[in-house]
């Protein structure tokens, strides 16, 4: 599969080569893509939240009622549930909401992510993405010609500084090493937008997947 580079110009710098077996899915599975945002944002949770339970509060122990006669429960001291101001019965714990899933469908999910985005002529590649200069005025003005208004953008090993400088001021734009590249991402934003780099280290990362 072919698909034209263009410069931050918006003008044509030659095509270059996708993966069929990463661009092109034909038929995009929407569970797969749920189950791994699904964990990527189970991954992200603080679960910091927290109740004090019963031995955790501070209200008297001591017994505040008679055994007998006082027409209620025989209750021995204020720290139980029922009362206002007591422990709260099965409160949130702080713990861990991950949780695993298999590296083939965390695999296959993402190239489900990249060819969604091709079948949606939402992918556009770029043979750079760096700037002499960190300004962003030069960003705007690249991303109006090349109709970028929320967009991911994926490049090599390394993120150009001053491009991700510049870029860091615009809302709804995102710029990521291709290591970073994730399903959540991609689906998040409307369009992404690879460089040369970028695809060349996405071909590699399938292709070592494969082998092994």
């Amino acid at each position: 599969m072919k698909i034209g580079v263009k410069t931050l110009a918006a003008k044509a710098a030659g095509d270059v080569e996708l993966d069929e077996a990463v661009f092109g899915i034909g038929e995009v599975r929407a569970d797969l893509l749920q189950r791994v945002v699904k964990w990527q944002l189970a991954r992200r949770q603080a679960g910091t939240h927290k109740a004090q339970e019963r031995n955790e509060v501070s209200r008297t122990g001591k017994k505040f009622g008679n055994q007998k006669g006082g027409g209620g429960a025989r209750h021995g001291n204020r720290r139980a549930p029922i009362f206002v101001g007591g422990g709260k019965a099965h409160g949130p714990r702080v713990r861990s909401h991950a949780h695993d899933l298999p590296k083939k469908v965390r695999s296959l999910a993402l190239k489900h992510a990249l060819s969604s985005k091709v079948g949606s002529e939402s992918l556009i590649v770029v043979d750079a993405a760096s700037l002499k200069d960190a300004k962003t005025k030069s960003v705007k003005d690249a991303f109006a010609k090349l109709n970028l208004s929320n967009a991911l953008i994926i490049d090599g090993d390394t993120v150009d500084e001053n491009f991700a400088k510049a870029a860091g001021n615009i809302p709804n734009i995102d710029v990521l090493p291709a290591q970073g590249l994730n399903v959540y991402d991609v689906l998040r934003h409307d369009q992404l937008v690879l460089t040369k780099a970028a695809v060349e280290k996405i071909h590699a990362r399938f292709a070592v997947k494969e082998t092994a």
